[in-house]
């Protein structure tokens, strides 16, 4: 009995191989049917819907075009050094609940001195910081911090818009399909530079499958009780440089969600999640200039500056500014936290499985305090449900 239910074990999942070897076209027909039926869904979204990732339903138009590019430990840097030449860009990056998107032209770096006399750990720490610099984008309209070894896909997409217009755009994807990061070209003299880049980067066999790998698994956050708690708290408070933080939470074994449970008293301030509504009110009719840092495994994009335009769309609550637009489904929102390090205070929102969807802090000139508008908004910012006897945070002055 069992062996013959495991033969018909193995006879099933092989007609499943089988079917997924030949669904390519299959799929291209559900897509488009999905997109007459909802014009207005997302790749991202319509991918979640026909139960693939995004990668793999933009290889559906491979040949239509859409062109996939080639792979390698080095070559989404080297792409993203080129794409300095496109001129004008629109920069997207998104997580599950948010998206930030920013036109203009990316900064150069200038060049690098020599660098020598370091010891062994010392170079070590320059050559991986160094492998996650593209020539450029710190700083300036496009603003972008990469991890590179996270990025495993990429195409070329040029393909007409809803306005009939061709858009041309890069789009890079991590090991399990979802998207790291996207930029369209914005300019006309940008399409000869975006047409040379495809024929560069043209991966040589354009129909291979997709090596989609599963995604990890996520590690069960230490119990609070397994951390030394009194230790962390003297190290947060010993912090000079917010920099610091992220390898304050690998020390400990703390996730960024923990440390903000387990932070000093007043250091970490729970507010209600969709405080970010207030929040982004404030800052467009006080016109606060802030800095919203939105990102996923694989980039962070960072927005510095004052913002206009604010509103609620289809369960989003968005920034619509003509250069910059941010999109954030608050209503999945777990937790939010105005929190205090090394003087500098900034506020974190989370999601339901406490991974960090997007953080603000104020605009500040180097070596100045905090600007006290920055810090009054911040002040006001409504209590967490059941906090209230919480100690609030003390705005420096």
């Amino acid at each position: 009995m069992k062996k013959t239910y495991a033969l018909a074990l193995a006879l099933a999942l092989g007609s499943v191989l089988l079917c997924g070897a030949v669904s390519a076209s299959e799929l291209a027909v559900r897509w488009e049917r999905l997109r007459a039926e909802q014009p207005r869904l997302t790749a991202r979204d319509a991918a979640s819907n026909l139960g693939v990732s995004e990668a793999e339903l933009l290889a559906t138009g491979i040949g239509q075009g859409v062109t996939r590019l080639r792979e390698g430990e080095l070559v989404p840097r080297e792409i993203m050094r080129r794409a300095l030449d496109l001129g004008p860009v629109l920069a997207l990056t998104r997580n599950d609940y948010g998206v930030i998107e920013r036109t203009g032209v990316a900064t150069r770096l200038k060049a690098q001195e020599q660098v020598t006399g370091l010891d062994a750990d010392k170079e070590q720490e320059r050559e991986a910081r160094l492998r996650n610099i593209a020539g450029g984008y710190l700083g300036g309209p496009i603003d972008l911090r990469f991890t590179f070894r996270n990025w495993k896909h990429a195409f070329a997409v040029a393909q007409p818009g809803k306005d009939g217009v061709i858009s041309r755009s890069l789009q890079f994807f991590d090991g399990q399909g979802n998207a790291v990061h996207k930029l369209y070209v914005k300019s006309e003299a940008g399409t000869a530079v975006f047409d040379q880049m495809v024929a560069e980067f043209r991966h040589p066999q354009q129909q291979a499958p997709l090596q989609i790998t599963a995604a990890p698994v996520r590690a069960p956050e230490r119990p609070d009780s397994a951390i030394d708690v009194q230790e962390y708290r003297l190290a947060w408070q010993d912090m000079n440089d917010v920099h610091q933080f992220n390898r304050l939470l690998g020390e400990f074994g703390v996730s960024r969600e923990q440390a903000m449970r387990l932070a000093p008293a007043g250091a970490a301030r729970a507010i209600a999640p969709q405080a970010v509504r207030q929040l982004l009110e404030q800052a467009a009719q006080q016109q606060v200039e802030i800095m919203a840092f939105l990102g996923n495994e694989g980039t962070i994009q960072i927005y510095s500056g004052k913002i206009g335009k604010v509103q609620e769309a289809g369960g989003w609550f968005n920034v619509l500014d003509p250069q910059f637009n941010l999109h954030l489904r608050d209503n999945a929102f777990r937790s939010a936290y105005v929190i205090r390090r090394a003087g500098v205070t900034s506020v974190d929102f989370y999601d339901q499985h406490g991974d960090l969807v997007v953080s603000f802090f104020g605009v500040r000139e180097p070596g100045k305090p905090q600007p006290q508008s920055w810090l009054d908004l911040t002040a006001a910012l409504p209590q967490a449900p059941g906090t209230a006897g919480q100690a609030s945070l003390q705005a420096s002055r």
